[in-house]
Formats: structure tokens, sequence, C-alpha cells
């Protein structure tokens, strides 16, 4: 079977809601990037992605959501809203139904974030040295 290129168009609204899923984004304003109507948008959208505009734009959150999670210890609902949602009920639910488990348990089944930070070695270095010296420095009066 051939499958034939996705139209550019297509291509342009699921690049907009890559970029921009944090912002209030929704399937209108992809149709208007795609220069399509809304109804068939969603069609064509579906047609060639597999998914509804609107399932691909909540897939796109939830990775994001995943990714907070998992590397920062920013409050849950924080993060809901920061990725673009505004219920943290229907955040938690359709989180849930994605990865298996609530925000907060799949949060604990990762280390603290603190754990994963990274220090320069320039950093490193300059704290580590040690604060007072180890050899005995004279006073040019006691030599004499």
């Amino acid at each position: 079977m051939i499958y034939a290129p996705t139209a550019r168009h297509l291509l342009r609204a699921k690049d907009l809601a890559d970029a921009r899923y944090f912002e209030p984004l929704g399937v209108t304003d992809m149709a208007r990037a795609a220069g399509l109507s809304r109804a068939h948008f969603s069609r064509e959208f579906r047609r060639a992605f597999g998914d509804s505009p609107h399932a691909y734009l909540l897939t796109r959150r939830l990775e994001r959501a995943a990714a907070l999670l998992r590397n920062t210890d920013r409050s849950v609902t924080d993060i809901c809203l920061s990725v673009g949602l505004l219920s943290l009920a229907s955040f938690t639910t359709s989180f849930t139904r994605a990865y298996g488990e609530p925000p907060t348990e799949y949060r604990a089944s990762f280390p603290p974030a603190s754990y994963q930070a990274r220090i320069p070695w320039c950093v490193q270095r300059a704290y580590g040295r040690p604060r007072y010296s180890t050899f005995r420095k004279t006073d040019p009066a006691e030599r004499g």
C-alpha cells in the first residue's frame, strides 16, 4: 500500500499544536491554521494522523505534564495549568487513563527532581575547595 504524503496544511496545524500546546488552543484554531473548516479539518486530520485534533493536542499536553512530573518539584495543579489544561479533575482523569496511575502516584515512582540537578564542574570546584589552607602561613616578622 502506498501512502500519500501528508498535506502541508495539516502539518502546519500539527506543528501549531506541538509548539503552542500550553496556550488555550482549540480545534478551531488548528483548523484556521490549516485553512480548512472545522469539520473538514477534523476528518482530514484523523485520516492523516490517526487521532482527532483534540486527542492529539491532549496527548501533547499529557506528555509534557508527565515530563514535568518526572523532572520538577512543581505542584500537580501548577503543572496542570502550565500545560494548558484548566481543570485539575479532568487532568487527573485524563492522565490516569493515559498513564495508568494518577499524577501523584506517577511522580512518586521517580526519584525527586533535586536528585537530578546537574551542577557545573566549575561550581563544584569552587565550592569543593577547602575553606582554610592546611599549610601554616607564617608572618613575615616571624621569619626573622
